[in-house]
Formats: structure tokens, C-alpha cells, sequence
């Protein structure tokens, strides 16, 4: 089957080399030449452990190609994935603009039938507008082509993306036609071969469970983080609470972290967007605005303690910032917990010292020249009056902390992931903070 995956930034490039490293022939369209260019050449967009060797290998192995035109390479396509953005609009409701315009297109150029694919995060009822889009195209070419639409969203944990899609716990379909379903059938027979689960449902019903999902897992990240900062006021550790709870098995270990605050592409903008939903529909989701309130607040808690360690003086002040991206193994800066900080510090007239293993090249976008950039974690200390752990990267978990110490004028542990053990630190000389500790 011939496939076309219209979007090569993070869902469409990992959905695209994924499906071509199982067989299927794909061609990746964005109207972005120098984004095409670059992954013709071998240069990708974004970082992600494992998609420049897998990516690499189908383009040698022609499963896999790049181009800025649909209408070129839409003849004996089988299926066509819409993975283009749907960024937040200043309401917080998902903005349709790329997906329906592709849709448009797909409708002035199909000529035979084919199965159109929703891997874009829409809100419930946006597979509709993608049916009357598609179909203007057509009416507007005087053509009859059939088609149907699917809503397949995608569950792709940035720094996990290739192990997600080619290991999914499960692939969510929701159709409306068996010709429909024959057609997604034959796209992931290998993942059913593999024992994976489809589930297939009713199409509102897979839209529905992709923002459902993004805000059960954000919930519990604003749930952990409520409970660690009254731990803080009680003397409690959160730690601790977290084995205890996470030991019963309705409520499982996962996503119980407390820290700094969620970030990214998909948890602040999906909350936003189903909050929007609820409030065009006549209900207000209570539970979720306050799960987004808690959030906003979260990531204002290590400038807090800072301040509230230098009797709210930090003029002058050197702080190394640890971690930039809203996670570990990505490059994305979205919404990252970082950046706030970093403003909040700058505010308030502190010097700020940066690093990165992954981000720097897109945090210099956003930051400039307003912080100082670092070749690695030990630079950042020099002469620092302390360090703020904002995203937990592997190398940040070990470092020569007599080192660090003999460089630093204070030597102070702001740790927004709970990573270091306190009792070692304080042995090694270190003042040392936590997040609900």
C-alpha cells in the first residue's frame, strides 16, 4: 500500500519512517521547502532517539521519500495521513486552519478512493469538518470521488516516540465505514501480528480519547504536585507518599512525579482545548481548570524557594539552570518549565547560566543573548551562588559534586525533579532543596 503522510513535523515524521520501516511505501508532504530540502539531504526537523537511523535507512531502502507536492505524489495512494499542526488559539481551543486546509487539498486532487486519516489531535466533531472540506475540493473540481474519513490519533511520548509506535500498548481507530476499517486492517496487519491491540470505535469517540487520555495524565501530574507542596508545609515527603500509593495497584507508580510542572506540545495544549470543548458544549470541566491553574503555578515554585533562600535578593546573583527541554531525550522547548524560571530569575535581576545536552540550539531562539550559554554543567557553576534541576537528564544525575562545589560561592540545590539524594548532599556540603521534601 502506498501511503502519504501530509505534516514531517514530530507525529508525521516518526508516523512516516515507522510505517516505511514495516514495509509500507510512504511519502512525507510539507509545504515547508526547507524542511523537505534538509530531510532530502538527511537533516531532520526535530530530535528523537533512534528516527535519524530509521529514517536513513528506508530512504536508502526507497520506502521513504520527501516532497513539497501532494498533487504529485497522490496517484495509487491508499491512504493519507493528516499530520499537521493544531497549535492553541489565544481562547485555548485548537486551531483547525492546516488540518482543514489539507483536507481541501486532498479533496482537489483525489482521483480515486482512499482512506483519509485524522493522526492530527482535533477536538470531537473536527472529522465532520474534514468530510465537508474534502468534499468542497472535490465539488469545486466537479468530481466524485469516494473516500472516508478516520480518526486514528496518536499516543507518542516525545524521547519514546519509536519504541510507541512500533510496541503500542494500543492503536485507537475510529471509523464509520468497513471499507474504511479493511483499508486501516491492512495498514497495521504487522502490529496485529505482534499481538498488538486495535480498538476500534466510533470516531467522536477515538477524538475523544486522545484528549482524555493527555488530561488524565496531566491530572495526575497537577494531583502529585498539589499533595508535594502541602507535604512541604506539613512535614511530610512526598517521595515517600508516592510509594505509598503508588503500591496500590488501582492506582499504579506512573506519571505520580511531583516537580516543576508539565510542558510540552500535547498536555498544555490538550487541556486547554478540551476545557474550550466543554465550555462551547455548556459544561464547564471544573476538575481540568484546575488542573491547568495548578500547573501555571507549579512552575513558579523553584524561583520561590530562590528568592525566599536569599531573602528575596537575588540581584546579582549567578544562578545555574539545569536542563532546558520540557523533558529528557527532546529538543522541544514547549511550554517548558525552564523558561519560566529563567524569565522570573532575569525579572529579578539574577545572572543566569544555561546548559543543555539537546536543546540549546532552540532555546537560543527564544532566549538570545539574555542568558549566558554553557558548554556543560560545570561551566554553568562557575562562581554560581546555586543550582535549579529543571530537567532531569541523564548526565545531570552523577556529577563531580566536590567539583562543583569548589567552584560555586554558594553551594545550594534547587532540585525541580527530585533526582539527588538529599542526605548525600548535605553530607557533601550542599544546602539542599526538593520539591515536596
Amino acid at each position: 500500500m502506498k501511503v502519504l503522510v501530509v505534516g514531517s513535523g514530530y507525529v508525521g515524521l516518526v508516523t512516516g519512517a515507522c510505517l516505511a520501516d514495516i514495509g509500507v511505501e510512504v511519502c512525507c508532504i510539507d509545504i515547508d521547502e526547507n524542511k523537505i530540502n534538509n530531510l532530502n539531504k538527511g537533516i531532520l526537523p526535530i530530535y528523537e532517539p533512534g528516527l535519524e537511523t530509521i529514517v536513513k535507512r528506508n530512504v536508502e531502502g526507497k520506502r521513504l521519500s520527501f516532497s513539497t507536492s501532494l498533487a504529485a505524489n497522490i496517484e495509487n495512494v491508499g491512504a493519507i495521513f493528516i499530520a499537521v499542526g493544531t497549535p492553541p488559539g489565544e481562547d485555548g481551543s485548537a486551531d483547525m486552519r492546516y488540518v482543514l486546509a489539507v483536507a481541501k487539498e486532498i479533496g482537489n486532487c483525489i482521483k480515486k478512493y482512499a482512506v483519509v486519516i485524522t493522526k492530527s489531535t482535533v477536538p470531537v466533531g473536527s472529522s465532520e469538518k474534514v468530510r465537508a472540506a474534502i468534499n468542497e475540493g472535490l465539488q469545486s473540481n466537479n468530481q466524485t470521488t469516494t473516500f472516508d474519513v478516520v480518526s486514528n490519533p496518536e499516543f507518542l511520548k516525545e524521547g519514546a516516540a519509536i519504541k510507541d509506535f512500533m510496541s503500542p500498548d494500543r492503536i485507537v481507530v475510529g471509523i464509520d465505514s468497513e471499507r474504511a476499517k479493511e483499508t486501516m486492517d491492512t495498514l497495521y496487519k504487522p502490529f496485529l501480528l505482534n499481538g498488538y491491540r486495535i480498538l476500534y470505535m466510533d470516531i467522536p469517540s477515538a477524538e475523544m480519547t486522545k484528549y482524555a487520555a493527555n488530561a488524565m495524565l496531566a491530572t495526575r501530574i497537577s494531583f502529585m504536585n498539589e499533595i508535594a507542596n502541602l507535604c512541604e508545609i506539613v512535614g511530610a515527603n512526598i517521595t515517600h507518599v508516592r510509594a505509598g500509593i503508588g503500591s496500590d495497584p488501582r492506582i499504579g507508580k506512573k506519571f505520580l512525579y511531583a516537580g516543576v510542572g508539565y510542558g510540552g506540545s500535547c498536555f498544555p495544549k490538550d487541556v486547554k482545548a478540551l476545557v474550550k470543548t466543554g465550555k462551547d458544549n455548556g459544561y464547564n470541566l471544573q476538575l481540568l481548570e484546575a488542573v491547568e491553574h495548578i500547573n501555571d503555578a507549579q512552575k513558579k515554585v523553584l524561583f520561590k524557594k530562590i528568592t525566599r533562600h536569599f531573602d528575596n535578593d537575588i540581584k546579582g546573583k549567578t544562578i545555574a539552570v539545569w536542563g532546558l527541554s520540557f523533558k529528557p531525550n527532546t529538543d522541544d522547548i514547549r511550554e517548558a518549565p525552564a523558561f519560566v524560571l529563567i524569565e522570573d530569575l532575569l525579572k529579578a535581576g539574577a545572572i543566569v547560566k544555561v546548559f543543555d545536552p539537546i536543546a540549546m540550539q532552540e532555546a537560543k531562539k527564544e532566549l538570545g543573548e539574555k542568558v549566558t550559554w554553557c558548554r556543560d554543567v560545570y561551566e554553568t557553576t562557575q562562581d554560581a551562588g546555586a543550582i535549579a534541576l529543571v530537567t532531569e537528564w541523564n548526565e545531570f544525575r552523577l556529577p563531580n559534586w566536590q567539583l562543583i562545589k569548589a567552584n560555586m560561592q554558594t553551594a545550594v540545590v534547587f532540585d525541580g525533579r527530585n533526582i539527588y539524594d538529599d542526605v548525600f548532599l548535605h553530607k557533601a556540603g550542599y544546602c539542599y532543596y526538593g520539591i515536596g521534601q
